[in-house]
């Protein structure tokens, strides 16, 4: 695909995204972790912790909108609706979490001697019992189809334009991580890790997950929907108690090798069959 923007103006969104996507988020939870943290005396519900998914969403509108005005929403929405791609898509995207995960069930058994609670997935963090519909669904709509509208919706075909696949990823899974920052001070997985463990590991497992998601975006050249169930369905799995206590890192290890795989088979330039998507 074609760019359609000049270099001067692909900048500039850039900088006003990334600067909107974190503004919006860190004005979620940074009060949050100041009430958890016991800073400020206010008493703010973990729950809101969701919303802070909007910031790249809002962010990815707010500057199309600007830029391009109704063209550039059209552009950005419509990755979202974009089903048509192979089936092999599909089946990467909801079948390797959904295997993954029960890997690390059988891990947990193997470990513990005694099968995980299956049922806790029809639980969520800092929610009542939500029942597993409504649990994916949760996850599907806020951490994966809310930031991947910004992050590969908007974000990664203008880093794309003057860059390989391959830096592209990498410059927005670092950007990516840093945007997590303020969770390490109130998410208690994270602040069991701490911020000078937990951090490097973030870091290091989205740079890998963001080379996926680059190989997910431009093979079916811009299926927002795919990389949205990837992300979604991953989250919720890796994060779930259901899957016992080494569910995350189970979950993980593969998605290191497959990330290599992908570098080697289709290189830096692409990552992907196809020609990289970009603005």
């Amino acid at each position: 695909m074609n760019s359609s923007l000049t270099p001067l103006l692909r900048r500039r969104e850039i900088v006003a995204y990334f600067f909107l996507a974190f503004a919006i988020s860190w004005m979620i939870e940074i009060p949050i972790a100041l009430s958890f943290q016991g800073i400020i005396d206010l008493r703010i519900p973990l729950a809101i912790h969701y919303l802070a998914s909007i910031g790249p969403f809002m962010a990815a509108l707010i500057v199309a909108i600007f830029a391009e005005g109704s063209q550039g929403v059209k552009r950005l929405f419509k990755g979202i609706v974009k089903w048509r791609v192979g089936g092999r898509y599909y089946l990467f995207a909801i079948g390797l979490p959904i295997i993954l995960f029960a890997v690390a069930v059988v891990v947990s058994r193997i470990i513990q001697g005694a099968w995980p609670d299956l049922g806790l997935l029809a639980e969520v963090d800092y929610l009542p019992r939500l029942g597993i519909p409504l649990a994916m669904g949760l996850w599907l709509l806020t951490f994966g189809l809310a930031e991947e509208t910004g992050w590969r919706g908007f974000l990664l075909p203008r880093l794309q334009a003057n860059r390989t696949a391959m830096s592209a990823s990498i410059f927005l899974g670092v950007f990516w991580a840093f945007w997590h920052l303020p969770a390490f001070f109130y998410r208690d997985t994270l602040l069991a890790m701490g911020i000078f463990l937990g951090f490097p590991m973030l870091l290091f497992t989205l740079l890998v997950t963001s080379v996926i998601f680059t190989w997910l975006y431009n093979s079916t050249q811009g299926s927002l929907l795919i990389v949205t169930l990837f992300h979604g369905l991953f989250d919720y799995f890796s994060v779930s108690s259901a899957g016992g206590p080494a569910a995350a890192i189970v979950m993980s290890v593969p998605v290191v090798i497959i990330s290599i795989l992908i570098f080697r088979i289709y290189g830096p330039e692409y990552l992907a069959p196809e020609e990289k998507v970009v603005v």
